[in-house]
């Protein structure tokens, strides 16, 4: 399951991050967004998504929700 499939106002645990681009998985990791860190859909806007993750909200697209892989 990925972030495309969340529900709104509910925690999720990042399980991985599917992406061979070092630039990005620095950037995530840059932003607390790592496999173990909980993380939350707030709303979504035109095919965005925008979560929190630990203080912080961020407006993700949707090719890198995708690639943000989640539990229950």
């Amino acid at each position: 399951m990925n972030l495309t499939t969340a529900q709104e106002g509910k925690e999720y645990i990042i399980k991985q991050i599917l992406t061979d681009d070092e630039e990005l998985d620095a950037f995530l990791f840059s932003l607390g967004c790592y496999s173990g860190e909980p993380i939350t859909v707030v709303s979504r806007l035109n095919g965005s998504c925008v979560v929190s993750i630990k203080d912080g909200r961020y407006n993700i697209d949707s090719q890198l929700a995708e690639a943000i892989v989640i539990e229950d």
